[in-house]
């Protein structure tokens, strides 16, 4: 049965810290008033006032116990129930006004419990109000249960004094078992959620991370919730063991327990209608409405979960927005789209830049002799409707996959790719370059939202957002050896020779490639290990992917000395070369949520942290901070390094003509990209099947917005006019 517990009603609101747990020379209050900053001087009622409490139908168990402003007014308090220490700040004959929601400052008809309340609150019909520290112009209307528990963690994975280890909260990401679960933590960045999911076999560093989160809590019990200044909350049924910023508006919630909701002037955060939240962060500027289910989760600042999304035993990171559809157990990285009722995340690690689309099941198997698998894919991640995957896959940068049920796990290393499921011919089918030839306009608009859209305040790590970047670029690199060995393997086969080797088939289809041969027309060109099966994977249209992809590379390479040069006010030729290094390597880059980090530079960060150099997690975000200064230079040297390896010339040995040559090549392949951004666009306005629902082109363009008038696609005109004006200038400076 019920334990119900009865003890003496001048007992409630007292002793919230058992006295076991106080600390020696400290009282029930002592985190309390540490909390409360407002600055208020209280001091006990006057009989008077006493007087017109009373008479204003009001009840306390010890009035002496109810500390006040001298700017306190009395009428402005009625039909309220008091218990415990309650102080109370200045009381003004006031309304407050939000949105429609007018209400006249003061205390009416709540009961308030050993709280603290700063100046011109609204709190209205809150029928239990227990151990909260409120501060100023907050209004507070219409609330069945604001409470907090000796206990309260506010989603931190802490435990307080007393408590078993068990009930500390985890977030099981990017696998169902647990196998790679993090202590969450107010200020975790997706950095941090991706360095403590990895290296689970180095138990010195997970023992360190672990030590960086206890150093930042203490264990003491006592904590009261917080509200902070012009902080709206309305219509909620339950609201315990919570910490709320400044300005944030809660309206009409279920259920929000243990959680640290950020907010601020600048980056408000707002909670709707129907929401049920359990243990979590929530970060600045976030919006969550319309029956969202979240638990054990971070969302980091500036998304949005709405219209029913279900997030649980996951990392959300910044920019990004999931609604309707179901999240569990994975670790997204910034500029995540999930839109639709029938789509389905889970055991993922998603780095960003990616889009979900309806009917997408990205789902363990739970059909093989282990327990679950695990999803890794690269940034600008986009399966297409009703795909279906099977853990584990892994995926390259900007991987888009056509509708199928996928029948094996994947593991595809070309980025760009269109990939697609032949059932008539049984075959994987990849298509590398498929963005650059098919549809260059949502690439590169994708590219400049997620830019225009990152609205952080806290920018300590810097996102990557062009698609252009050493991730991409290296997989690019990799891709074009992998297209030699490929097509020399096709060519081999169709024509027999004796005593061939691997080298041999590389220097076939390097052969075959760069000359654009065409017997490779002629060629079934396949690739093995993409697929958990025995059938191969075909690549198509390589002859022409191949020459983009080593396009791509030279321009990558001419805009980041571009940089160079303007950065650093270049005007020879020599100073450009000075600055190359001698020693070039092709590194290996690591996206650490959404920011780019050379794996020298990580490892370098584990080793301090072996060591105990680095000993907390303002000491990793000041790496990142630093990564972020050096990522112009580090992405130079890279990509200068690329470049020798695609054209087997060092940049520091180019003569002025093949320096000019590549300037202006980049001119050639900009020209490219905005021709193909702006005709993928215009076919959606030539295509018969897209003109028939419009009784004609005028009101298509009505509808639609006409080609003409697209803002990206003048945006980006003017941008390839600038782009051919810079490079002018320094072919011109340079005196090439």
């Amino acid at each position: 049965m019920n334990e119900i517990k009865k003890s003496r009603v001048d007992a409630l609101g007292y002793q919230f810290i058992p006295e076991k747990y106080l600390p020696k020379g400290k009282d029930e209050y002592w985190l309390r008033n540490k909390q409360n900053k407002n600055g208020i001087a209280y001091r006990t009622l006057t009989a008077s006032e006493i007087e017109v409490l009373v008479r204003n139908r009001n009840t306390s168990d010890n009035w002496n116990h109810i500390l006040v402003s001298d700017a306190f007014s009395p009428e402005l308090v009625q039909d309220c129930k008091f218990f415990g220490l309650v102080r109370i700040g200045k009381l003004e004959p006031y309304y407050l006004e939000f949105h429609d929601l007018r209400r006249p400052v003061g205390l009416y008809n709540s009961t308030i419990i050993s709280s603290d309340l700063g100046d011109n609150v609204v709190v209205d019909n809150v029928n239990y109000l227990s151990h909260f520290v409120v501060g100023n112009d907050v209004m507070i209307v219409n609330i069945n249960e604001l409470t907090t528990s000796n206990h309260a963690k506010f989603g931190n994975g802490i435990i307080k004094e007393g408590e078993p280890e068990s009930v500390r909260i985890r977030l099981e990401i990017c696998n169902e078992n647990g196998g790679r679960s993090i202590i969450p933590f107010d200020g975790m960045l997706p950095g941090d959620a991706w360095l403590w999911s990895r290296f689970r076999d180095d138990q010195l560093l997970q023992d360190k991370l672990r030590e960086f989160t206890e150093k930042k809590f203490d264990h003491f019990r006592g904590y009261y919730g917080q509200i902070g200044d012009r902080t709206v909350l309305k219509d909620c049924k339950i609201i315990k063991d919570v910490l709320i910023g400044t300005d944030a508006y809660l309206k009409g919630a279920n259920k929000l327990k243990n959680l640290t909701i950020n907010s601020s002037a600048k980056e408000k955060t707002q909670i709707g209608e129907g929401c049920e939240l359990v243990n979590g962060i929530i970060g600045y500027g976030c919006r969550i409405f319309y029956g969202v289910k979240a638990v054990r989760f971070i969302l980091a600042s500036q998304s949005q979960l709405k219209y029913g999304a279900r997030l649980i035993n996951s990392f959300l990171g910044n920019n990004s927005t999931i609604s309707c559809c179901e999240v569990l157990n994975s670790l997204i990285f910034p500029s995540h789209e999930q839109h639709h009722n029938n789509s389905f995340l889970c055991a993922a690690l998603v780095m960003g830049q990616s889009n979900m689309a309806a009917g997408a099941t990205i789902g363990s198997n739970h059909n093989s002799r282990s327990p679950d698998g695990e999803l890794v894919a690269g940034r600008g991640f986009w399966p297409g409707l009703c795909v279906s995957l099977k853990h584990n896959s892994k995926f390259a940068s900007f991987a888009i996959l056509a509708k199928g049920d996928y029948p094996a796990e994947l593991n595809l290393p070309i980025p760009f790719s269109l990939v697609s499921n032949d059932i008539a011919r049984d075959e994987l089918v990849v298509m590398p370059g498929y963005w650059f030839m098919y549809n260059m306009y949502a690439l590169a608009r994708n590219s400049k939202k997620y830019g225009d859209r990152d609205k952080r305040s806290d920018k300590t790590q810097l996102l990557e957002f062009d698609f252009l970047a050493p991730d991409s670029i290296l997989e690019i690199v990799e891709s074009l050896e992998l297209f030699r060995k490929c097509t020399g393997e096709a060519y081999a086969k169709k024509n027999p020779t004796p005593r061939i080797d691997d080298k041999d088939w590389l220097k076939i289809g390097k052969s075959l490639l760069e000359a654009r041969n065409s017997v490779l027309d002629e060629l079934d060109i396949f690739a093995s290990g993409f697929e958990n099966s025995e059938r191969k994977a075909r690549i198509i249209k390589i002859s022409h992917a191949y020459p983009i992809f080593k396009e791509l590379i030279s321009y990558y390479a001419t805009t980041r000395m571009l940089y160079k040069i303007n950065a650093n006010n270049f005007r020879t030729l020599d100073q450009v070369q000075n600055s190359i290094p001698a020693r070039l390597t092709l590194s290996t880059w690591i996206n650490m949520g959404g920011q780019l980090v050379l794996k020298s530079e990580l490892d370098k960060l584990l080793n301090q942290i072996h060591k105990g150099r680095v000993r907390d997690w303002g000491q990793v975000h000041n790496f990142y901070a630093k990564q972020a200064t050096n990522y112009a230079d580090n992405t130079f040297e890279f990509s200068m390094a690329a470049l020798k390896s695609v054209t087997g010339l060092h940049p520091k040995k180019m003569t002025k003509a093949q320096i000019k040559s590549l300037l202006n090549q980049a001119i050639i392949t900009r020209e490219w990209m905005t021709k193909g951004i702006y005709e993928s666009r215009a076919k959606d306005y030539t295509n018969p099947f897209r003109q028939m629902t419009y009784s004609g082109p005028g009101e298509m363009s009505i509808v639609t917005g006409a080609l003409e008038e697209n803002s990206f696609i003048k945006e980006e005109i003017e941008s390839l006019k600038k782009f051919r004006k810079d490079v002018e200038e320094v072919i011109k400076k340079l005196k090439l």
